[in-house]
């Protein structure tokens, strides 16, 4: 039988989906924890990684479902034991290059501005001082974001000076980077495309939350099923090639002012309940799919 490891931080709702998908396509499905891997090596016979025992080169494909909060040398060692099994010539999806580029929001944004697509304008350093200057050019209206994270969290939107001030401050003494965008103004909503293999297989609008200003629907935001026209799955597939994606939740949001569609984020180990939800595509037997056609 096709044997698949999902690395996760637990066994939630995701999870279940992709095992139960799993099930239906005669699939073996095993969830582990970044932190029970372990690696062994032994002369030249290369490394070892196992979890709980258990040979993790022996399976048939691994996907990645998140990558949790660590310290640096955890973080670290955890792309390792990835890129060792893809070395091994077992499928990773997403693939580690893909992984490191995502989760670092201003290495996937010059990315992705380099293969010819618009991001927000951005700064990003250290300097509270360069940061304000910053804020000024960017229009004074921005979103600070953390370098990583994904789902809305630790994202804020100053518009005011003063609160910049001490914001930037703030997180230049705690020796953080400070991230910032410019705010784009939309007409209420942004676009989430699901790319899987370069093709789009589902798309949804997705709605700010009463008395928020994020659309992610892990903060509130409502989501509806959308069809994306030509050029929205062009840049999509584009987005996620640029981070070298098999598997990505391609973020888009257009300036109502310019019509200009931007790429806000790529996220390489996305959710899927909302889409699946209001799509009713089978997000997950379809990634199920994509992990055996890659062996």
């Amino acid at each position: 039988m096709f044997q698949i490891v999902i690395i996760a931080s637990g066994s939630g709702g995701h999870v279940a989906d992709l095992r139960r998908a799993a099930a239906g396509l005669n699939v073996s499905a095993r969830a582990v924890r970044f932190p029970t891997i372990a690696g062994e090596l032994n002369g030249s016979a290369g490394s070892c990684l196992s979890s709980a025992g258990s040979r993790l080169e022996d399976c048939d494909g691994v996907i990645v479902r998140m990558m949790p909060p660590g310290s640096l040398e955890q973080v670290v060692f955890r792309m390792d034991a990835l890129h060792e099994l893809e070395a091994s010539g077992i499928p990773v999806v997403n693939p580690p290059r893909a992984i490191e580029a995502s989760v670092d929001k201003f290495l996937a944004s010059a990315r992705i501005a380099r293969s010819g697509l618009s991001v927000p304008p951005t700064w990003v350093g250290e300097s509270a001082v360069e940061a304000l200057a910053a804020f000024d050019r960017l229009g004074g209206d921005v979103v600070v974001k953390p370098l990583f994270g994904s789902e809305g969290r630790g994202m804020t939107r100053i518009d005011d000076r003063q609160i910049a001030v001490r914001a930037f401050t703030t997180l230049e003494r705690i020796q953080s980077i400070i991230y910032l965008q410019k705010y784009i103004y939309h007409e209420g909503f942004d676009l989430r495309l699901f790319v899987l293999e370069s093709e789009v297989i589902g798309a949804m609008r997705r709605f700010v939350a009463a008395g928020d200003w994020r659309t992610n629907v892990a903060a509130g935001g409502r989501a509806e099923a959308w069809n994306p026209p030509a050029e929205f799955e062009r840049i999509a597939r584009r987005a996620a090639a640029a981070v070298g994606a098999i598997m990505a939740g391609v973020d888009l949001v257009v300036d109502r002012a310019t019509g200009t569609i931007h790429v806000l984020e790529v996220n390489a180990a996305p959710g899927w309940k909302a889409l699946a939800a209001v799509t009713g595509v089978d997000v997950a037997s379809l990634i199920i799919q994509t992990v055996k056609e890659l062996r």
